[in-house]
């Protein structure tokens, strides 16, 4: 059987990925040639892990991450080839901390996971590499999509954002930090995510403005929002009460580094007893969200 690699001809199987998986799992099975010599190995010390239950395969490869079940597990064998086209083995997605592939070849490799899922996409995650063909992509196989996270992707554009989420309906969690969204990419999203209930904004303040489009895109489109973060926005005092006065079942807000807040008088006493965890507004955006 001609097990072909999604990364094209010419591409090695193997793939060392800084993905934080369990070590052991990691130990076990990222090197394909040492895991297939593990198995033909008639040891009573070792497993032999081709003759696992596919239960507890399955559950290995969730593990171990789309990239590297795409590049190097499913290629040990047809019974683990098999195993990774089943569209629930994609129900989430973890592509954050990517290796150091060309980003085209990322983007390739993450819209062929995204397909195996044949709509069972719930949870994906993707740092640096995203562009508007991976948005794309999710839109059309994200029907029953719940989260979904974006940091560093500075190659999706407000456009893009607004024509994948008007087909994300079970939308439950967004985040997008250190890209700058647009009040109508807001007003979109509020519009056709109804279930929305945590939004994740932040961004770097490298300058000192003073901006409420997004708090005011916020509070005009999204009441039923339960937790909100908006680490190093531009937003004012104004553009905080009116989120205030729109969001009524807020639970949490996150205001890190947003340097034109002041909570000191009556507005910080209002948060405080409005909202049961209530950020300060010092401090600095972690890079490293």
């Amino acid at each position: 059987m001609n097990l072909a690699s999604p990364l094209g001809e010419g591409h090695g199987l193997t793939l060392s990925w800084e993905g934080g998986f369990d070590t052991n799992i990691a130990l076990s099975m990222t090197s394909c040639s040492r895991v297939v010599k593990e198995a033909n190995e008639e040891s009573t010390e070792r497993p032999n892990w081709l003759e696992l239950p596919k239960e507890v395969t399955s559950n290995i490869f969730q593990k171990l991450g789309a990239l590297e079940v795409l590049t190097s597990a499913r290629q040990v064998c047809s019974l683990w080839w098999n195993i990774s086209k089943e569209p629930l083995m994609w129900r989430t997605i973890d592509l954050t901390k990517p290796p150091h592939y060309p980003q085209p070849t990322l983007v390739n490799l993450c819209c062929y996971a995204i397909e195996q899922s044949c709509g069972h996409l719930e949870d994906i995650s993707i740092e640096f590499f995203a562009t508007d063909k991976v948005l794309k992509c999710i839109a059309n196989n994200g029907s029953h999509l719940r989260r979904m996270r974006l940091v560093k992707c500075w190659a999706v554009s407000n456009k893009g954002l607004r024509e994948a989420v008007i087909k994300l309906p079970l939308l439950e969690e967004f985040e997008i930090s250190f890209n700058n969204v647009l009040y109508d990419t807001i007003a979109v999203m509020g519009q056709f995510c109804p279930l929305l209930k945590v939004l994740k904004l932040n961004m770097c303040p490298y300058k000192h403005f003073k901006y409420d489009d997004e708090a005011l895109a916020i509070a005009r489109n999204m009441p039923n929002l339960r937790h909100l973060q908006l680490m190093g926005n531009w937003l004012t005092n104004y553009g905080l009460i009116f989120i205030l006065d729109s969001c009524l079942h807020l639970e949490s807000l996150n205001l890190k580094a947003c340097k034109n807040i002041d909570l000191s008088g009556s507005l910080g006493e209002r948060c405080y007893k409005q909202i049961r965890e209530c950020g300060p507004p010092g401090g600095t955006v972690p890079y490293d969200i």
